[in-house]
């Protein structure tokens, strides 16, 4: 890789942007409602998408879920299913007696496949000719090296970082800093690549590094005026030059 280039480091999340779930849960949750009876539109169902993407990007409300039911996973899965039938736009009192019912139909129906999508592989070996310092961190409480491995990207990667080693979660700032730690690169000269606007967007830009949206769906079409957006990843060799 030339040294004139200005990107140097491209750092990639791990659970919705190289390894996916198919069917996506949010779309069996919301046919399941469906099917019970329950309207959905489809504004709503994006609705539920986003609330959800932020639920998860280390929000109060996650954390507080978490400490609120550290011992009794079965209960956050059904506070989390309430929550997400309100966000769906679901009145709190049918949510309420409806969510024990969507959270055991997720809990014992909802058996994706593991995919990593086909572009995915390619780009890692063109980026890791070019001489690009490759990197993969997550929001995981715990190292994932072996699902790397079970995925087959291990060998592209120099570096992985889960949230849990450093006590700090997407969008907050730590976990930006140490991956730049581990890259040898300025934020300036590293790009991040997720697919939760709020997690990965949000906290790159806090961070400064170089922003890149993967939104397949596109669940974010606001996200264009603050970074790059690409739908597949044979988009993204258009970022580089």
């Amino acid at each position: 890789m030339s040294s004139s280039k200005k990107i140097k480091a491209v750092l990639f999340d791990l659970d919705g942007t190289l390894r996916l779930n198919l069917p996506a849960a949010g779309e069996v949750f919301s046919e399941y409602v469906r099917s019970v009876g329950v309207d959905v539109p489809k504004e709503n169902h994006i609705r539920g998408e986003h609330w959800e993407h932020q639920y998860f990007a280390s929000s109060p409300e996650v954390r507080a879920d978490t400490e609120k039911f550290k011992n009794d996973p079965k209960g956050f899965w059904i506070n989390f299913a309430q929550r997400r039938l309100i966000a769906l736009g679901v009145p709190a009192e049918k949510a309420g007696e409806l969510a024990l019912q969507v959270s055991d139909h997720m809990g014992s129906s909802y058996k994706p496949h593991v995919h990593v999508p086909e572009d995915v592989i390619p780009l890692l070996k063109h980026l890791q000719n070019e001489g690009y310092m490759l990197g993969v961190v997550s929001n995981r409480d715990d190292p994932f090296h072996d699902e790397l491995a079970s995925l087959n990207l291990t060998s592209y990667f120099k570096f992985t970082l889960a949230g849990g080693e450093v006590n700090s979660f997407k969008p907050e700032p730590r976990i930006f800093e140490r991956a730049l730690e581990l890259s040898g690169t300025s934020a300036a000269e590293t790009m991040y690549v997720g697919d939760n606007y709020f997690a990965d967007i949000v906290g790159a830009l806090r961070a400064g590094l170089v922003p890149v949206l993967y939104d397949p769906g596109n669940l974010f079409p606001e996200a264009r005026f603050e970074c790059a957006v690409i739908k597949s990843y044979s988009e993204f060799h258009n970022l580089l030059h």
